[in-house]
Protein backbone atom coordinates (compact mmCIF):
# COMPACT_ATOMS: atom_id res chain seq x y z
CA UNK A 1 0.00 0.00 0.00
CA UNK A 2 1.49 3.49 -0.76
CA UNK A 3 1.97 5.40 2.19
CA UNK A 4 1.22 9.28 0.74
CA UNK A 5 2.25 11.71 3.41
CA UNK A 6 2.85 15.46 4.02
CA UNK A 7 6.72 15.57 4.62
CA UNK A 8 8.58 14.34 1.88
CA UNK A 9 11.44 15.24 3.17
CA UNK A 10 11.61 14.65 6.51
CA UNK A 11 15.32 15.89 7.05
CA UNK A 12 13.86 19.26 7.21
CA UNK A 13 12.65 18.37 10.81
CA UNK A 14 15.46 15.32 12.39
CA UNK A 15 18.66 14.41 11.43
CA UNK A 16 21.39 12.48 12.77
CA UNK A 17 25.02 14.53 12.76
CA UNK A 18 28.22 12.26 13.08
CA UNK A 19 31.25 13.85 14.06
CA UNK A 20 35.06 13.44 15.97
CA UNK A 21 35.57 15.35 18.50
CA UNK A 22 38.59 17.65 18.70
CA UNK A 23 39.26 18.64 22.39
CA UNK A 24 38.81 21.99 22.90
CA UNK A 25 35.55 24.10 20.72
CA UNK A 26 34.25 23.25 17.39
CA UNK A 27 31.00 23.89 15.59
CA UNK A 28 29.01 21.32 14.11
CA UNK A 29 26.78 21.87 11.32
CA UNK A 30 24.82 19.47 8.69
CA UNK A 31 21.75 19.38 10.55
CA UNK A 32 19.78 21.19 7.85
CA UNK A 33 17.94 23.31 10.42
CA UNK A 34 18.13 25.29 13.88
CA UNK A 35 17.78 22.63 16.05
CA UNK A 36 15.69 22.73 19.33
CA UNK A 37 16.97 19.39 20.78
CA UNK A 38 20.15 17.84 20.23
CA UNK A 39 21.23 14.31 22.19
CA UNK A 40 24.54 13.38 21.99
CA UNK A 41 26.24 10.11 22.59
CA UNK A 42 29.49 9.48 22.83
CA UNK A 43 29.77 6.22 20.33
CA UNK A 44 33.66 5.03 21.40
CA UNK A 45 32.78 4.61 25.23
CA UNK A 46 30.55 4.11 27.82
CA UNK A 47 29.27 7.81 28.45
CA UNK A 48 25.59 8.97 28.96
CA UNK A 49 23.27 10.03 26.51
CA UNK A 50 23.18 13.63 27.25
CA UNK A 51 19.91 15.87 25.70
CA UNK A 52 20.12 19.92 25.55
CA UNK A 53 16.79 21.68 24.37
CA UNK A 54 16.05 25.56 23.56
CA UNK A 55 13.74 25.57 26.99
CA UNK A 56 16.43 24.90 29.31
CA UNK A 57 19.47 26.62 26.46
CA UNK A 58 22.77 25.19 26.03
CA UNK A 59 25.94 25.23 28.22
CA UNK A 60 26.47 23.62 31.85
CA UNK A 61 23.45 22.81 33.84
CA UNK A 62 21.08 23.17 31.63
CA UNK A 63 21.37 19.29 30.01
CA UNK A 64 19.19 15.86 31.25
CA UNK A 65 20.68 12.43 30.56
CA UNK A 66 18.44 9.75 28.69
CA UNK A 67 19.99 6.92 30.72
CA UNK A 68 20.12 8.14 34.12
CA UNK A 69 17.90 10.02 36.88
CA UNK A 70 19.02 13.06 37.59
CA UNK A 71 17.26 16.53 37.69
CA UNK A 72 18.49 19.18 34.87
CA UNK A 73 22.02 19.73 35.18
CA UNK A 74 22.85 16.09 36.93
CA UNK A 75 25.27 15.02 33.99
CA UNK A 76 27.64 17.54 34.82
CA UNK A 77 28.69 18.77 31.77
CA UNK A 78 31.08 21.63 32.43
CA UNK A 79 33.16 18.98 34.29
CA UNK A 80 32.22 16.78 31.14
CA UNK A 81 31.61 18.42 28.29
CA UNK A 82 28.33 20.28 27.16
CA UNK A 83 26.62 21.91 24.41
CA UNK A 84 27.85 25.39 24.05
CA UNK A 85 25.43 27.13 21.87
CA UNK A 86 22.49 26.40 19.56
CA UNK A 87 23.15 27.17 15.97
CA UNK A 88 21.44 27.95 12.81
CA UNK A 89 22.26 24.74 11.11
CA UNK A 90 23.31 22.66 14.04
CA UNK A 91 25.41 23.29 17.35
CA UNK A 92 29.16 24.13 19.11
CA UNK A 93 30.14 21.90 21.32
CA UNK A 94 33.05 22.30 24.10
CA UNK A 95 35.18 20.20 26.23
CA UNK A 96 34.51 20.10 29.64
CA UNK A 97 36.93 21.45 32.62
CA UNK A 98 37.88 17.79 34.11
CA UNK A 99 41.12 16.13 32.31
CA UNK A 100 39.15 13.11 32.31
CA UNK A 101 38.57 11.36 29.23
CA UNK A 102 36.41 10.81 27.37
CA UNK A 103 33.96 13.03 27.92
CA UNK A 104 30.02 13.81 27.01
CA UNK A 105 30.88 16.06 23.81
CA UNK A 106 33.75 16.69 22.65
CA UNK A 107 36.94 14.40 23.27
CA UNK A 108 39.95 14.38 21.09
CA UNK A 109 39.47 11.60 18.14
CA UNK A 110 36.47 10.29 19.78
CA UNK A 111 33.24 9.49 17.62
CA UNK A 112 29.91 10.93 18.62
CA UNK A 113 26.64 10.94 17.38
CA UNK A 114 23.98 13.64 17.70
CA UNK A 115 20.23 13.61 17.26
CA UNK A 116 18.69 16.64 16.47
CA UNK A 117 14.64 17.97 16.19
CA UNK A 118 13.30 20.89 14.93
CA UNK A 119 10.56 22.76 16.93
CA UNK A 120 10.45 26.60 16.60
CA UNK A 121 6.96 27.90 17.25
CA UNK A 122 6.60 29.81 20.26
CA UNK A 123 3.51 31.26 20.82
CA UNK A 124 -0.36 30.54 19.32
CA UNK A 125 -0.54 26.92 21.13
CA UNK A 126 -4.25 25.49 21.22
CA UNK A 127 -5.03 25.28 24.92
CA UNK A 128 -9.06 24.44 24.77
CA UNK A 129 -9.56 22.69 27.46
CA UNK A 130 -6.17 22.15 29.35
CA UNK A 131 -5.96 22.83 33.22
CA UNK A 132 -2.44 23.54 32.95
CA UNK A 133 -1.19 26.07 30.49
CA UNK A 134 2.26 25.48 30.36
CA UNK A 135 4.96 27.96 31.29
CA UNK A 136 7.21 27.39 28.16
CA UNK A 137 6.90 25.65 25.18
CA UNK A 138 7.88 25.57 21.31
CA UNK A 139 6.15 23.04 18.31
CA UNK A 140 6.41 21.61 14.68
CA UNK A 141 3.32 20.21 14.24
CA UNK A 142 4.39 19.78 10.55
CA UNK A 143 7.45 18.23 11.87
CA UNK A 144 5.26 16.41 14.43
CA UNK A 145 7.29 17.70 17.29
CA UNK A 146 6.79 19.77 20.34
CA UNK A 147 8.63 20.49 23.78
CA UNK A 148 6.19 21.46 26.54
CA UNK A 149 7.19 23.08 30.16
CA UNK A 150 5.14 23.04 32.93
CA UNK A 151 4.88 22.76 36.83
CA UNK A 152 2.52 20.18 38.38
CA UNK A 153 -0.18 20.59 40.05
CA UNK A 154 -0.34 16.98 42.07
CA UNK A 155 -3.58 16.38 40.60
CA UNK A 156 -5.32 14.75 37.04
CA UNK A 157 -4.52 17.43 34.54
CA UNK A 158 -4.60 18.19 30.93
CA UNK A 159 -1.53 19.66 28.85
CA UNK A 160 -1.30 21.42 25.28
CA UNK A 161 1.12 19.37 23.05
CA UNK A 162 0.75 22.21 19.87
CA UNK A 163 0.73 18.84 17.49
CA UNK A 164 -2.53 19.27 15.85
CA UNK A 165 -2.87 15.66 16.13
CA UNK A 166 -2.94 13.01 18.42
CA UNK A 167 1.09 11.88 19.74
CA UNK A 168 2.43 8.81 19.33
CA UNK A 169 5.26 9.22 21.97
CA UNK A 170 5.55 11.09 24.99
CA UNK A 171 8.23 11.04 26.88
CA UNK A 172 8.11 13.37 29.94
CA UNK A 173 11.02 14.16 32.77
CA UNK A 174 11.13 15.99 35.99
CA UNK A 175 13.45 18.80 36.01
CA UNK A 176 13.72 19.60 39.70
CA UNK A 177 15.79 18.19 42.28
CA UNK A 178 15.51 15.06 43.14
CA UNK A 179 16.04 11.50 40.87
CA UNK A 180 13.13 10.49 38.75
CA UNK A 181 12.85 8.36 35.72
CA UNK A 182 11.74 9.51 32.69
CA UNK A 183 7.84 8.33 31.86
CA UNK A 184 7.11 7.35 28.45
CA UNK A 185 3.83 6.39 26.35
CA UNK A 186 3.84 4.72 23.68
CA UNK A 187 -0.10 4.79 21.68
CA UNK A 188 0.62 1.41 20.22
CA UNK A 189 0.51 -0.12 23.65
CA UNK A 190 -1.97 2.60 24.60
CA UNK A 191 -2.51 4.81 27.56
CA UNK A 192 -3.61 3.08 30.37
CA UNK A 193 0.20 1.96 30.69
CA UNK A 194 3.58 3.44 30.92
CA UNK A 195 7.40 2.40 30.87
CA UNK A 196 10.77 4.35 32.49
CA UNK A 197 12.82 4.42 29.10
CA UNK A 198 16.00 4.84 31.76
CA UNK A 199 15.03 1.13 33.25
CA UNK A 200 14.80 -2.34 31.74
CA UNK A 201 11.07 -2.83 33.35
CA UNK A 202 8.84 -3.67 31.08
CA UNK A 203 5.21 -2.04 30.56
CA UNK A 204 3.57 -1.13 33.61
CA UNK A 205 -0.40 -0.66 33.88
CA UNK A 206 -0.77 2.38 36.02
CA UNK A 207 -3.65 5.01 36.24
CA UNK A 208 -0.75 7.80 37.86
CA UNK A 209 0.51 8.10 34.53
CA UNK A 210 -1.53 9.10 31.94
CA UNK A 211 -5.05 8.56 34.52
CA UNK A 212 -6.10 5.79 31.73
CA UNK A 213 -7.13 8.67 29.01
CA UNK A 214 -5.92 8.54 25.50
CA UNK A 215 -4.28 12.05 24.03
CA UNK A 216 -6.60 14.18 21.23
CA UNK A 217 -5.37 16.40 18.89
CA UNK A 218 -5.51 19.32 21.50
CA UNK A 219 -4.80 17.89 24.86
CA UNK A 220 -2.63 14.99 26.71
CA UNK A 221 -3.47 13.90 30.00
CA UNK A 222 -1.42 13.12 33.17
CA UNK A 223 -1.89 11.58 36.58
CA UNK A 224 -0.53 11.98 39.88
CA UNK A 225 2.69 10.30 39.64
CA UNK A 226 5.82 11.49 40.65
CA UNK A 227 7.37 11.18 37.09
CA UNK A 228 5.13 13.93 35.75
CA UNK A 229 2.91 15.50 38.05
CA UNK A 230 4.02 16.21 41.61
CA UNK A 231 2.45 19.42 42.78
CA UNK A 232 4.95 23.06 42.32
CA UNK A 233 7.47 20.56 40.10
CA UNK A 234 9.12 21.39 37.16
CA UNK A 235 8.74 18.99 34.24
CA UNK A 236 9.88 18.77 30.57
CA UNK A 237 7.06 16.75 27.70
CA UNK A 238 8.73 15.51 24.33
CA UNK A 239 5.88 14.92 21.95
CA UNK A 240 5.87 12.66 18.80
CA UNK A 241 3.12 12.73 16.41
CA UNK A 242 1.88 9.78 14.46
CA UNK A 243 2.27 11.30 10.51
CA UNK A 244 1.67 8.65 7.88
CA UNK A 245 4.49 8.22 6.06
CA UNK A 246 7.12 10.03 8.15
CA UNK A 247 7.00 8.65 12.19
CA UNK A 248 4.93 5.89 13.64
CA UNK A 249 4.60 3.96 16.96
CA UNK A 250 3.80 0.10 16.26
CA UNK A 251 3.65 -3.42 18.08
CA UNK A 252 5.12 -6.28 16.47
CA UNK A 253 5.75 -9.90 17.92
CA UNK A 254 9.17 -11.68 17.78
CA UNK A 255 9.66 -14.81 16.72
CA UNK A 256 13.13 -15.63 18.18
CA UNK A 257 14.79 -16.90 14.77
CA UNK A 258 17.74 -15.08 13.57
CA UNK A 259 16.05 -14.78 10.51
CA UNK A 260 13.64 -12.18 12.22
CA UNK A 261 10.62 -10.32 12.04
CA UNK A 262 9.49 -7.98 9.56
CA UNK A 263 7.91 -4.69 10.71
CA UNK A 264 6.50 -2.29 7.85
CA UNK A 265 6.61 0.94 8.45
CA UNK A 266 5.39 2.59 5.21
CA UNK A 267 8.71 4.50 4.83
CA UNK A 268 12.34 4.24 4.82
CA UNK A 269 13.53 4.20 8.81
CA UNK A 270 16.15 6.55 9.81
CA UNK A 271 15.63 6.07 13.92
CA UNK A 272 13.90 3.07 15.61
CA UNK A 273 13.70 2.72 19.25
CA UNK A 274 12.22 -0.43 20.46
CA UNK A 275 11.40 -1.94 23.90
CA UNK A 276 9.53 -5.40 24.83
CA UNK A 277 6.08 -4.61 26.38
CA UNK A 278 5.92 -7.57 28.46
CA UNK A 279 8.95 -9.55 30.18
CA UNK A 280 11.01 -6.73 32.11
CA UNK A 281 14.90 -6.83 31.53
CA UNK A 282 15.24 -6.15 28.25
CA UNK A 283 16.92 -2.79 27.29
CA UNK A 284 15.94 -0.21 24.58
CA UNK A 285 17.97 -0.70 21.37
CA UNK A 286 18.05 2.46 19.29
CA UNK A 287 19.33 2.60 15.94
CA UNK A 288 19.58 4.97 12.77
CA UNK A 289 20.89 5.24 9.44
CA UNK A 290 24.04 7.44 9.71
CA UNK A 291 26.50 5.13 12.03
CA UNK A 292 28.61 3.08 10.96
CA UNK A 293 27.40 -0.68 9.68
CA UNK A 294 25.62 -1.59 6.34
CA UNK A 295 22.62 -4.03 6.11
CA UNK A 296 23.73 -7.56 5.96
CA UNK A 297 24.34 -10.48 8.39
CA UNK A 298 25.20 -9.73 11.80
CA UNK A 299 27.25 -8.58 12.86
CA UNK A 300 27.67 -6.22 9.73
CA UNK A 301 23.90 -4.87 10.30
CA UNK A 302 23.57 -1.16 11.66
CA UNK A 303 25.13 -0.24 14.96
CA UNK A 304 22.86 -0.06 17.99
CA UNK A 305 22.72 1.75 21.36
CA UNK A 306 21.04 0.51 24.33
CA UNK A 307 19.20 4.06 25.45
CA UNK A 308 18.61 3.27 29.37
CA UNK A 309 22.46 2.53 29.28
CA UNK A 310 25.36 4.27 28.74
CA UNK A 311 27.17 1.50 27.07
CA UNK A 312 29.05 2.10 23.52
CA UNK A 313 27.56 1.48 20.11
CA UNK A 314 27.49 -2.13 19.35
CA UNK A 315 26.88 -4.33 15.74
CA UNK A 316 26.07 -7.46 17.76
CA UNK A 317 22.20 -7.28 17.38
CA UNK A 318 21.29 -6.24 13.98
CA UNK A 319 18.93 -4.70 12.09
CA UNK A 320 18.57 -4.08 8.24
CA UNK A 321 16.64 -0.25 7.67
CA UNK A 322 14.85 -1.08 4.21
CA UNK A 323 13.05 1.06 1.79
CA UNK A 324 9.51 0.22 3.81
CA UNK A 325 10.63 -1.06 7.25
CA UNK A 326 12.94 -2.59 9.44
CA UNK A 327 13.56 -6.46 9.52
CA UNK A 328 15.68 -8.14 12.31
CA UNK A 329 18.63 -10.47 12.00
CA UNK A 330 18.66 -11.98 15.20
CA UNK A 331 17.25 -14.02 17.78
CA UNK A 332 18.22 -11.63 20.87
CA UNK A 333 15.51 -11.06 23.69
CA UNK A 334 16.00 -6.94 23.58
CA UNK A 335 14.44 -7.16 19.89
CA UNK A 336 13.30 -10.67 18.33
CA UNK A 337 12.40 -13.04 21.42
CA UNK A 338 9.18 -14.63 21.45
CA UNK A 339 7.39 -11.47 22.98
CA UNK A 340 5.58 -8.66 21.77
CA UNK A 341 7.76 -5.49 21.27
CA UNK A 342 6.93 -1.68 20.67
CA UNK A 343 8.53 0.55 18.85
CA UNK A 344 8.68 4.21 17.53
CA UNK A 345 10.49 5.24 13.73
CA UNK A 346 10.93 7.98 12.14
CA UNK A 347 11.49 8.29 8.39
CA UNK A 348 14.92 9.21 6.04
CA UNK A 349 11.75 9.74 3.54
CA UNK A 350 8.57 7.85 3.05
CA UNK A 351 7.70 4.86 1.06
CA UNK A 352 5.73 6.87 -1.43
CA UNK A 353 5.88 10.33 -1.32
CA UNK A 354 2.71 12.78 -1.65
CA UNK A 355 3.83 13.40 -5.42
CA UNK A 356 4.10 9.37 -6.09
CA UNK A 357 8.07 9.38 -6.04
CA UNK A 358 8.69 5.96 -4.31
CA UNK A 359 11.67 5.11 -1.71
CA UNK A 360 14.31 3.42 -2.89
CA UNK A 361 15.93 0.01 -1.17
CA UNK A 362 19.07 0.19 0.65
Amino acid sequence: MAAFTTVDNPLLHFNTVLYTGNGTTQAITGAGFAPDMVCIKNRDAAWQFVNWDTMNGAGDNTELSWSATNPIGGPDAYSYGQLSAFGADGFTVAKGGSAGTPQFTNTSGTDYAAWCWKAGTTSGIDTTGATITPTEYTFNAAGGYSIIRYTGTGVNATLPHGLGVKPALIWIKRESAGATNWQMGNDAVGWTKYATSDTTAAFSTNSGAWNDTDPTSVLFTIGTNGECNTGSSTYIAYCFATLQGYMKAGIYEGNGNADGAYIYTGFKPSWVLLHATVDAGYSWPLYDNKRTGMNGPNPYGNNYFLEEASDAEDPTIAINLTSNGFKFLSSSGHVNGAREYCYFAMAEMPFVSSNGIPATAR
